[in-house]
């Protein structure tokens, strides 16, 4: 009898199991203990600085971040210029106009881009639908007749948030009849009568 099947003999006869059973459940603990033991830190390595990869860091974690050198200016242009820009062709910039002011807001492309939940905007001016909340697409505008002094504040706030994020990239053209983001004499007067 050779040692091969002694060992299989006492394999059976102390464990009560096959060898196959035996040496699978042996190799199993062996992959959980090494799996469980990654999971903790050595003790050597307790007080070491963790390591962080600068690149990832500031790809998932400062998305917002924009240099001007990555920013293309691209001056004046009318509303049908501009819905080139609506994210569909991922080589250009994704652009948004406020107030006929175009910003840049490829940046946050998780939100105005293609499935994102403002992806409505991208490519127009959304001055009217911001200053009411709205995102019925009639409302996807720069017209501004008609707002009254709450909607204009909002849409103030909207545009000072995109001032202090987004760079500006150009102006929009009004070549189209009703003053495009511009407010009349009377909404203007009317939001700073009252209180």
């Amino acid at each position: 009898m050779g040692i091969y099947e002694v060992v299989m003999e006492e394999i059976t006869a102390y464990t009560g199991l096959s060898p196959v059973a035996f040496f699978t459940i042996a190799g199993m603990m062996v992959v959980v203990y090494r799996y469980v033991s990654g999971m903790f830190v050595a003790a050597e390595d307790y007080n070491k600085p963790p390591v962080v990869n600068s690149e990832l860091v500031n790809k998932y974690f400062n998305p917002t971040t924009t240099t001007q050198s990555s920013v293309q200016v691209v001056g004046d242009m009318t509303e049908q210029e501009l819905r080139a820009y609506n994210g569909s062709d991922p080589n250009k910039p994704l652009l948004m106009a406020i107030k006929a002011q175009i910003y840049d807001v490829s940046s946050s492309r998780n939100f105005y881009g293609p499935g994102g939940p403002y992806a409505i905007f991208a490519g127009r001016d959304a001055s009217r639908a911001l200053a009411l909340l709205s995102f019925k697409p009639q409302d996807i505008n720069g017209n501004l007749e008609g707002l009254g002094p709450d909607e204009l504040q909002i849409l103030q706030d909207w545009e000072d948030k995109f001032v202090e994020k987004y760079v500006k990239v150009g102006h929009l053209l009004n070549l189209d009849s009703h003053p495009l983001s511009q407010p009349t004499q009377d909404t203007q007067q009317a939001s700073y009568s009252k209180p």
